[in-house]
């Protein structure tokens, strides 16, 4: 790193009475500044920083009745762990099962009074081979009756099959392998497929849980899908886990410039639970077309962010953007060009145009 003097003349004014008059003196100092210099270098910043973080599971749902139904039966409770299609609660309403009936027997008559329609216009085409025996207007009539028949038979066979998936939703099951964390009714209560305030059971998958983190939109473009992070959790107090970045929002929020990260956590033993708050160690390797100065040589006004860049030997300021900054040493981004100097140790004295060679 290169230093620079450079003098700076300053005066000292003295004022002196005499007898009767008075007279100014001009006194002249030189103060010696020095500056030093350093080279910009085309490098990123390495850096790690600590975010707050939430632990959530990785599926969660809440169930909520397809029917207005009585509950019959809840076999599991909060805490239990199921499986996958495991029987969770029977429900029942008689009148679902009555409007089956009722659809069955309207699809058994629809087909009936098409199979007759179909027999009556087979026996018309074996008449009409007769000469004048059948009239045309009464084989279209029948035709039409006949199609009219199969479209309203197959209209009550599709009323029939709507009325028995009904039915299934009275028979609740497991989704997916998890555990149930939440639980609002009990045999005997009416639950209804309008009302949303509560839902009757809510299950969690547990074994595998996502690690949500905010990243400033700056740090977010420096990393990528499988990089490690680390972080820790006040349940298990300094025991660090690691894990890997397995998916990008790539959306950064306008409003608090961060983007979501997601990193898949395995806990087998379930020692994590989903709401649990973490503190993430996140590392970047730093930005590989940023170019690097000290720290100190960027200068932050309510204005502007920017350095004095040595060019032909003089101070020149220059307009920057930062990135990381760590050991000292931050990332710049501007009308820069790696091996020039910079100063250093700017002050308020350095004026645009300073020779400082």
């Amino acid at each position: 790193m290169k230093r620079l003097l450079i003098y700076i003349p300053s005066f000292i004014f003295l004022y002196s009475c005499s007898s009767g008059d008075t007279k100014n003196k001009v006194v002249a100092t030189k103060t010696t500044r020095e500056y030093r210099l350093a080279t910009i270098e085309q490098a990123g910043v390495a850096s790690s920083i600590r975010l707050p973080a939430q632990l959530a599971a990785y599926q969660q749902v809440s169930i909520f009745p397809k029917v207005n139904a009585y509950v019959k039966t809840v076999s599991v409770d909060i805490g239990d762990k199921v499986k996958e299609g495991q029987l969770l609660m029977t429900l029942e309403a008689p009148e679902l099962q009555q409007a089956t009936l009722q659809a069955r027997e309207r699809y058994v008559r629809a087909m009936a009074d098409f199979s007759l329609d179909k027999e009556r216009y087979q026996r018309l085409l074996e008449a009409d081979r007769t000469p004048g025996a059948i009239s045309a207007l009464d084989i279209s009539t029948i035709r039409a009756k006949m199609d009219a028949d199969s479209a309203l038979s197959n209209a009550e066979r599709s009323n029939w099959q709507m009325q028995q998936q009904m039915q299934t939703y009275l028979t609740v099951t497991a989704p997916f392998s998890g555990v149930i964390t939440d639980r609002n009714v009990y045999p005997g209560a009416l639950v209804s497929a309008v009302e949303k305030d509560k839902p009757m059971l809510e299950l969690k998958e547990i074994a595998r849980l996502r690690l949500r983190v905010d990243v400033p939109e700056a740090l977010a473009s420096t990393l990528k899908v499988q990089d490690t992070i680390s972080f820790y959790t006040s349940a298990l107090p300094g025991k660090r886990i690691t894990g890997h970045i397995s998916r990008r929002s790539m959306n950064v929020d306008p409003q608090f410039r961060l983007e979501r990260v997601e990193i898949d956590v395995d806990n087998p033993t379930a020692m994590l639970s989903p709401g649990m708050y973490a503190d993430v160690i996140l590392y970047s390797k730093g930005n590989s077309t940023a170019l690097s100065v000290p720290t100190r040589a960027v200068i932050t006004s309510t204005e502007r962010k920017y350095l004095w860049e040595v060019r032909n030997g003089k101070a020149v300021s220059v307009d920057v953007t930062t990135g990381n900054s760590t050991n000292g040493h931050t990332e710049v981004f501007g009308d820069l060009t790696a091996g020039q100097r910079v100063v250093s140790n700017p002050d308020d004295n350095l004026r645009e145009g300073q020779a400082l060679e």
